[in-house]
């Protein structure tokens, strides 16, 4: 079963359609990226999937639980990260935790032990007693990001936690999701960095105009950008009668030549593969390296949202 299931989910803002229709779902553990161009829809969904939104149609169900019948349960397993939140600055960074932390009634020795465990997770044990208005922007994420841990929650939703961070500081949050990850989290991120996603996520759905508009796992999603697989072969040296062998192949075409080889895209199976390189190597070549071509999750984004608008 997987722990969140969004399935015909609908929301209006006046005659605006700002949701439309939309379904997906994400498995435990998943790192799940929710891409799509400002306005599709993303700050709607997660707000209502973390129950601060209703939903004019549709169902969501975090844990087999729909969040309109249990919404206190269900509420009780996300950490909810926004694009703007607050701090307060005129607290200490130890004070602001044992805030939230009493907030859930988790106090004395329990709290204070669990501080200083998520303070090491996000990197600020040694900001412990340094006022919040001290901190960097990125230090301040990253609290942020410790408060919505306070209560051990399964499913994380972070709506661009990355957003005006400087590049060390979106490595050091990369490297604490992927943390998290390890330690069991189910994460679904919203982020305009794409490179970074297409390294972090395990999978991707692409939303636009309130529509999910291409859904998969990381080496899926980035196929959109050809529209089919893209295979590299390359030779020991220069082998020019390849393209003599290609054409002996339906399953081929688009070729483009490269230093000692090819890219060429391909809509065969695995058989197919094999009496490729096996014709090539009957032909005399010596074939050193065979591989995919994975597209990136940028141009993958683009073509899928372009497919939609045309």
């Amino acid at each position: 079963m997987p722990l969140l299931e969004i399935e015909g989910l609908t929301k209006f803002y006046g005659k605006k359609k700002a949701v439309d229709n939309l379904s997906f779902s994400v498995e435990e553990g998943q790192i799940f990226g929710f891409v799509g161009p400002n306005g599709a829809g993303k700050t709607t969904t997660m707000k209502i999937m973390c129950g601060l939104l209703r939903a004019d149609g549709g169902c969501v169900k975090i844990n087999g639980m729909d969040i309109s019948k249990n919404l206190s349960k269900v509420k009780s397993l996300i950490g909810y990260m926004p694009d703007f939140f607050g701090v307060y600055d005129n607290l200490k960074v130890n004070e602001y935790l044992e805030f939230f932390a009493h907030a859930y009634r988790i106090k004395g020795t329990k709290a204070q032990k669990m501080i200083d465990d998520l303070l090491e997770l996000v990197r600020l044990t040694d900001k412990k007693y340094d006022f919040v208005d001290s901190l960097s922007r990125g230090m301040k994420q990253r609290l942020c990001l410790a408060r919505c841990l306070i209560h051990n929650p399964l499913l994380l939703v972070l709506d661009e936690p990355a957003s005006g961070m400087d590049p060390q500081s979106r490595i050091e949050m990369k490297e604490i999701l992927k943390n998290l990850k390890d330690m069991g989290k189910t994460i679904i991120i919203s982020s305009h960095i794409l490179p970074e996603l297409s390294e972090l996520c395990t999978h991707v759905g692409i939303i636009n105009q309130g529509r999910m508009v291409a859904q998969g796992d990381i080496a899926q999603i980035t196929m959109l950008a050809h529209g089919t697989k893209r295979i590299k072969v390359r030779f020991v040296e220069d082998f020019k009668e390849a393209l003599t062998v290609f054409k002996e192949f339906p399953a081929v075409s688009n070729v483009q030549v490269i230093e000692n080889g090819y890219i060429l895209s391909f809509d065969g199976d695995d058989n197919d593969m094999f009496l490729l390189i096996k014709g090539l190597i009957d032909r005399g070549a010596r074939v050193c390296e065979v591989g995919l071509v994975e597209g990136s999750l940028e141009e993958a984004f683009m073509k899928a949202i372009q497919a939609v608008e045309n």
